[in-house]
């Protein structure tokens, strides 16, 4: 029988990511805290994907419409030069 090692062992080595909106005390996300959603977005001004960022569904709904908001707002570049 053969068995997959790589995926046992990247089975075994995955652990649940720290929500950072948890670890900062943040219920709900606002479009005005700048400098908390530069942190989910990419240097290229793209929003991070939840996989990468370990927030919940709601949060990354909440977050990804805060962005938004924020770029309409001129708070934060579409874009990255």
């Amino acid at each position: 029988m053969k068995r997959n090692f790589k995926k046992a062992r990247m089975e075994q080595s995955r652990r649940p990511k720290k929500n950072p909106l948890k670890a900062l005390g943040i219920e709900k996300v606002d479009y005005k805290e700048v400098n908390t959603l530069r942190t989910f977005i990419s240097d290229r001004g793209k929003i991070r994907s939840r996989r990468v960022t370990g927030l919940t569904p709601q949060q990354q709904r909440q977050v990804a419409t805060a962005v938004k908001n924020a770029r309409e707002m001129a708070l934060l570049p579409f874009t990255s030069r």
